[in-house]
């Protein structure tokens, strides 16, 4: 469908390079992206949210996908509350941040953030000059709930992004419990925010709601992080480990047309992480929303010893919500910090 745009949470993803996705003679940072844009038209950053972005690594992606290819930018872990690693900044800010981070009690210094804003904003420029923009997406950790400071806290996100397009996931449930579901929405729709759809495992203490009403006319944001059953209580890896079948995609479309009956674009994101199984979920969704089928590398050019790891049952065979995978290979969500001496938070309001 016109205005429907799907892809994935990373194309960098360690378990997604090494699951033989990408094709020989494509393996290089410059030929995976190039491979990835000619498949779909849509990818989220993600590691600008593990660390800093740079001007020199948007002028490169820019330079390396069509016209009309999106980015959809995870701000960074300091500017959403999350605990952030020293070697996350650049070297100049590090002593700062141990000094002015705050904790997610504790608001940072306000000069200090200013300075990160600063440059995360310079860092995605030659993004926004190329038209390659998407939207910057702000994931609020699991404890910032409800409150007078938590929508304090997004109102000062909106007002230092003026003019981008902005998407807000909540992690905690109450912000779209019955109770706070319509000042959620007057809240997002006020500052003309995009409100983001999740899809994880229902009936779990931490399970988000599918339905999500659209709050900006410009944007609408859905994001698949699978289906485990250790959803908000499992390691990093374990959370996001699924392998979407066909039906539990098909449950989806009625959602997905309705948001984008109300808003211009709508982004469809895979962020289910089991080798390949974000993009070939991402692939499967686009199939069923009619959308024209991009071209696959040849099994032989993949250059792998056998196929591709999938979880067991296989894509659309297997048994709904099963999140097992038989592969060892690591995945970027659960790797310890190999730098640095801690975390620090900027506040957050819980």
């Amino acid at each position: 469908m016109e205005g429907i745009l799907t892809g994935t949470c990373s194309w960098t993803d360690p378990a997604l390079v090494s699951s033989g996705w990408y094709p020989r003679g494509r393996r290089d940072a410059e030929g995976r992206l190039r491979h990835y844009a000619d498949r779909f038209p849509l990818v989220e950053v993600d590691s600008t949210y593990y660390g800093m972005p740079s001007a020199r690594n948007s002028r490169l992606w820019a330079e390396r996908t069509p016209d009309g290819f999106r980015f959809d930018v995870k701000a960074f872990s300091l500017l959403t509350g999350h605990p952030t690693r020293p070697a996350a900044l650049p070297a100049d800010l590090r002593p700062a941040l141990a000094r002015h981070g705050g904790t997610r009690r504790t608001p940072a210094d306000p000069a200090f953030l200013d300075e990160v804003w600063h440059r995360f904003a310079a860092a995605l420029g030659p993004l926004r000059d190329a038209a390659r923009m998407g939207a910057v997406l702000f994931q609020l950790p699991p404890w910032a709930q409800p409150g007078p400071r938590a929508r304090a806290f997004v109102e000062e996100c909106r007002a230092r992004t003026r003019g981008w397009r902005v998407a807000v996931e909540f992690r905690h449930p109450a912000w779209w419990a019955e109770g706070e579901r319509a000042g959620t929405a007057a809240l997002l729709g006020d500052l003309g925010l995009a409100a983001v759809a999740v899809d994880t495992a229902a009936g779990l203490p931490g399970s988000l709601t599918p339905d999500v009403p659209v709050t900006s006319p410009a944007l609408s944001v859905v994001r698949f992080h699978g289906r485990s059953a250790a959803w908000g209580t499992g390691g990093k890896e374990e959370r996001f480990r699924h392998d979407y079948t066909e039906d539990e995609l098909r449950e989806w479309l009625p959602r997905v047309r309705a948001l984008a009956d109300r808003a211009a674009e709508v982004h469809v994101l895979f962020n289910n992480c089991c080798g390949d199984a974000a993009v070939r979920a991402a692939g499967t969704m686009g199939a069923l929303l009619g959308q024209e089928a991009r071209p696959a590398a040849p099994a032989e050019a993949r250059g792998t010893a056998g196929p591709p790891p999938r979880c067991p049952g296989g894509h659309g065979n297997g048994e709904a919500g099963h999140t097992g995978c038989d592969t060892n290979r690591p995945d970027r969500r659960s790797a310890p910090a190999t730098s640095g001496t801690g975390t620090q938070e900027a506040s957050c309001p819980d």
